[in-house]
């Protein structure tokens, strides 16, 4: 009996051992980045920054792997939310990922259950547009104007559920317009109908937004962020339009898959954070319009949650349809 309890102690001490014996190896082979959006896109560009810096780190080896399957990304998580917890599976995503709940009847997976936060590598706001021919030059003569004329006015998102969706219907809701919203099917398309003034308002990301605005296609009205954003210094926030403490931003994170060690995770989020505060990254983050975080995976899971609640009630109050 002694022999046994002995050998039954000697088990829980190794594994009791294991996780942090597992995170001191790790990684000794290739940690693939799921993308679950087709290459060339905003996410995947803020993949390829990060594996592309972790890759000079001696002994890393890091690939993106794009699952693109439609369904707001759904089927690339699904893929890391099946695999193993061993840290060699990854998610980069962005706000999308925790949205797709409130806007599909099935999702696959449970988005705080079956995933397990890494970081928050960055956050960044939209630019909010109209048509050039638009006679108003901020935010708050645009809404006015709107408010004399609303059947001249129609707003576009660049699609159902989107960054660009609940801004519009943040920005409407605050503005107390009952104005028409056009879900596109991507972003080229709501863009194309900006410039030749089929819809008169788009919030929409810097790094699409930014060079129409420079080159005078669109009409840049306002930011999304509580400050102006250096990539951008003329362009005023909503709050300085008139809308107090009005913010709204885009953001991409990682997540592993659920039960990762506690080890791993931290040996995670510590590199990747690392990456993501380097000099060289935050210039090449700002070119593109967000600012680099790189949190601790126990804020980014706080953060997830309200981030959440906040997009529930504007769904809820815009009366979005579930798919």
């Amino acid at each position: 009996m002694k022999r046994l309890i002995s050998i039954a102690l000697a088990a829980t001490g190794v594994a009791l051992m294991a996780p942090a014996a597992m995170a001191q190896g790790f990684p000794n082979r290739t940690v693939t980045v799921v993308v679950p959006f087709p290459a060339g896109g905003s996410v995947d560009g803020v993949a390829r920054i990060l594996v592309q810096k972790l890759n000079e780190t001696p002994g890393y080896s890091f690939i993106v792997e794009n699952r693109a399957g439609g369904a707001g990304g759904t089927v690339g998580a699904n893929t890391v939310a099946k695999a193993a917890p061993d840290g060699y599976t990854l998610l980069l995503s962005a706000s999308i990922h925790v949205i797709n709940p409130f806007l599909f009847k099935s999702v696959p997976y449970d988005v705080e259950s079956d995933f397990t936060p890494v970081t928050l590598l960055a956050i960044g706001p939209l630019i909010v547009s109209t048509t050039p021919s638009v006679a108003a030059n901020n935010l708050k003569d645009f809404f006015d104007l709107a408010r004399k004329q609303p059947d001249k006015f129609t707003f576009g998102t660049t699609g159902v559920g989107s960054a660009s969706h609940l801004a519009v219907e943040l920005l409407k809701r605050d503005a107390g317009l009952d104005t028409l919203v056009v879900a596109y099917r991507g972003t080229a398309p709501a863009l194309t109908d900006l410039m030749s003034g089929q819809i008169q308002l788009l919030a929409d990301p810097m790094l699409s937004s930014l060079p129409l605005a420079q080159g005078g296609k669109i009409k840049a009205l306002a930011i999304t962020s509580l400050k102006r954003m250096t990539a951008a210094p003329n362009i005023p926030t909503v709050e300085e339009s008139g809308m107090k403490g009005f913010e709204f931003v885009s953001w991409y994170g990682v997540w592993g898959p659920k039960g990762l060690p506690a080890e791993i995770t931290a040996k995670l989020q510590t590199e990747m954070a690392k990456v993501v505060q380097q000099p060289e990254v935050q210039q090449r983050m700002s070119v593109i319009g967000f600012e680099s975080v790189g949190s601790t995976a126990d804020y980014f899971g706080k953060y997830i949650k309200t981030e959440m609640a906040k997009y529930e009630k504007i769904i809820k109050d815009a009366n979005i349809k579930v798919q």
